[in-house]
């Protein structure tokens, strides 16, 4: 039966079983998927050194004649295993292949062979480990010559580039060089078709995808692999573009509420906040009231930084839904934070007669109470969903399931159901996909709700266009009136440096202020593990806090490990809550925790953070952090205790201390390092290369323009079947902030 690029490739070759799991992790099952799996880096072939030159650790290149080859299994682990015995005019050296003992075969004794792999060493002496073999004559001047391997070229081959593939235990660079270039060399590459339409290729001056593939794996030039890589980084941001605009398209084919604003009473709303309003807030007011009333639903992401002032824009626009006869459902990620903003609700609606509702795991709350008008009250399950049911209370928030098609733990079982629900705001959720948009659709009317998505994390603009390419963008990028910029310092592993911020805070305490202590880790490390012992823990810091830097504060500890909620009250240990709120209304001074405040409480007291270990933390998670102390007009301090000598840790620590927004963060950490490592490039579904090109503003836009032409002239992709078939297979899963 002959190979197509969809057959499996067990069909073709024959991995081990470790091997097997490693490509099952990897997500490799065809010869397709094979061939798309793409070397990291590109070394160069240069000039083939001799045995006798060979060091330790580094990676070589050697021209030797085989003098044995045998396959075995080592000792211990039975690992099946090639081993040869080589020479050269300088001396002698042993290769070993690790779960590859089919390589001796392409080793026989006799044969003259090129080997490239990295030198090791075991009880003193030098071996070849892994090497990709390549049978090439040499020339003259010990020089590759060319031939027939499509992964070599005589033309200056010392700037041949290596593909160097990622590697597992299991799964060498070799052996993904040897596999895909038996694949090139039998023709399976083209068999596939091209996705991208000819008249785009043309275009941008991209290659085929047959050429590509060749080279990608098996470039003659560094021009031609940049090329290719260029090409598929193209291609994966056009399909994101794709599927982002497409699930865009489906979601507002369903009506919406068509909302008009009384203006005036939204004035009159406003004019009851303890503040003005920011040029960015109110722009963001209105440009989320137009969409109100163009009767499609909207689909609008809200970023700005923390303390920019997103929950007043949220507020406003709630009301204004409330003031048309509709109704309101207010998503947070934690039970905390779904509690905050309840809380902060109730301070916009005072006086007013309007109803709000909490529903947890812990309880349900509605504000405002019968006997206290500016308080809130407790009341049954059951009767909170029967008001939101009838309209009486138009604003809900909770968790997630909220708006779940069964209330899960947070409704008690009981199905939510809404009167009139026409708008959801969605904080800091990074998943809310097109299975959860479709639960929002009103079975009875096919209308959908207005979404508004915010978030605080910073995000490149290239990044969110891509990401977020269904999403209308409406930025924050004003701080409010008043509010000073946090110094951020450095500080080296020197106890008179940290002696000299122990005092710095003894002063903000003095004065009345409270303080974030942030660890790493819960407990104290394994001492078996040396590097894990440099790492503060939690518990360990709070106790020594305590004890010795500041004996005269109170001091709480909250880490992940604490429950959510119960806690002290029923005779165990104080929850997370109890902590947090502890710490809200100051009865501790300094809270030390893990990253679990992160999104957290907010405490405009809290002007000092001091982040332990801060080169373990990512920098979109130190800047989350930090924002803990940005909440009121005093003066924030950041101290980031750190031992790290690292100049790339140096360097993006120092980025954060310069930068002074999220936005400017966010950019100079994707010049820095790239945007995968910002906000972890697993989290968005996007792979290395495409990381990399979100660094490309033009191929960003260039795959956004085409994508939105395609869906324009052909919406159910019926002229582009290539497309729809990549699209079929992707995971249609909305990443929403």
């Amino acid at each position: 039966m002959a190979l197509t690029p969809d057959s499996l490739i067990t069909e073709r070759f024959r991995p081990n079983p470790l091997q097997l799991k490693a490509l099952e992790k990897l997500e490799l099952k065809t010869l397709e998927s094979l061939l798309r799996y793409f070397p990291a880096r590109y070394g160069t072939a240069g000039l083939a050194k001799k045995i006798g030159e060979l060091k330790a650790g580094e990676e070589a290149i050697i021209y030797a004649q085989v003098l044995k080859s045998e396959t075995k299994k080592a000792w211990r682990k039975k690992i099946p295993m090639a081993e040869a015995m080589v020479k050269d005019e300088s001396g002698q050296i042993k290769i070993i292949w690790f779960h590859q003992a089919y390589l001796a075969k392409r080793a026989p004794a006799g044969v003259s062979a090129y080997f490239r792999g990295r030198v090791a060493e075991r009880a003193g002496k030098l071996y070849l480990a892994n090497p990709e073999i390549t049978s090439q004559a040499i020339t003259s001047d010990n020089k590759l010559a060319a031939g027939d391997s499509l992964f070599i070229n005589g033309d200056n081959t010392d700037q041949v580039p290596v593909p160097v593939y990622p590697e597992t235990r299991s799964l060498s660079s070799g052996w993904f060089h040897h596999h895909l270039k038996t694949l090139l060399e039998e023709k399976i590459h083209e068999q596939i078709i091209d996705p991208i339409p000819a008249e785009l290729l043309k275009k941008y001056h991209l290659p085929t995808l047959a050429t590509a593939l060749v080279w990608v794996h098996a470039p003659r030039r560094r021009a031609d692999a940049e090329a290719a890589r260029k090409r598929f980084a193209f291609e994966e941001i056009f399909f994101i573009q794709l599927s982002r605009l497409r699930d865009r398209q489906e979601y507002h084919a369903h009506g919406a509420a068509k909302i008009e604003v009384a203006t005036e009473k939204l004035s009159q709303f406003l004019s009851r906040f303890p503040f003005k309003l920011t040029g960015a807030q109110t722009r963001a007011i209105d440009e989320i009231l137009q969409d109100f009333r163009r009767g499609e639903p909207m689909t609008r992401l809200l970023e700005g930084d923390v303390g920019s002032g997103k929950t007043a824009v949220a507020a406003a626009t709630a009301y204004a839904v409330v003031q048309a006869g509709f109704e309101v459902g207010y998503m947070a990620p934690t039970e905390i934070l779904a509690r905050q903003h309840f809380e902060n609700f109730i301070e916009f609606f005072k006086g007013l007669n309007t109803q709000v509702g909490l529903i947890t795991g812990s309880g349900c709350y509605k504000f405002p109470a019968k006997v206290d008008r500016r308080g809130y009250t407790d009341i049954s399950r059951t009767q909170l969903l029967k008001w939101v049911a009838n309209g009486e209370i138009p604003i809900l928030i909770g968790t997630h399931a909220l708006i779940s098609a069964r209330g899960g733990s947070a409704s008690g079982g009981h199905t939510v159901k809404w009167k009139n629900l026409a708008y959801v705001i969605i904080d800091e959720q990074h998943r809310f996909g097109t299975s959860q948009r479709g639960k929002l659709v009103q079975k009875n009317s096919n209308q959908a709700p207005h979404l508004l998505s915010m978030t605080a994390t910073p995000i490149p603009r290239t990044l969110a266009l891509t990401i977020y390419g269904d999403l209308d963008l409406s930025l924050l990028d004003e701080l409010p009136a008043g509010r000073k910029e946090i110094i951020t310092q450095i500080v080296p592993a020197s106890e008179a440096e940290r002696q000299k911020v122990y005092e710095a805070i003894r002063q903000e305490l003095a004065a009345g202020r409270q303080v974030y202590v942030i660890c790493p880790r819960i407990n104290e490390p394994d001492p078996e593990k040396i590097n894990a012992l440099l790492v503060k823990s939690a518990k360990a810091e709070a106790k020594r806090l305590a004890e010795k830097i500041f004996p005269e504060f109170k001091i709480a500890l909250v880490h992940s490990k604490l429950p959510a909620r119960g806690g002290s009250a029923s005779g165990g240990k104080p929850s997370k809550e109890e902590v947090m709120s502890e710490f809200a209304r100051g009865a501790a001074h300094i809270l030390v925790a893990t990253s679990v405040v992160e999104v957290g409480v907010n405490v405009p007291n809290a002007t000092s953070i001091i982040i332990e270990g801060a080169e373990r933390f990512g920098l979109a998670q130190l800047h989350q952090l930090r924002g803990r102390v940005f909440r009121s007009s005093h003066q924030a301090y950041c101290y980031l205790f750190t031992e790290t000598k690292s100049e790339t840790s140096i360097k993006r620590l120092k980025a954060l201390s310069q930068a002074k927004n999220g936005f400017e963060l966010a950019e100079l950490d994707l010049a820095l390092r790239g945007a995968g490592l910002l906000t972890g490039e697993r989290q968005w579904g996007i792979s290395d290369l495409g990381m990399e090109a979100i660094k490309n503003i033009n191929l960003v836009a260039a795959a956004r323009t085409s994508a939105q032409a395609i869906i324009a002239i052909d919406p159910d992709f019926t002229k582009h079947p290539a497309i729809a078939k990549v699209l079929a297979t992707r995971t249609r899963t909305l990443h929403f902030e």
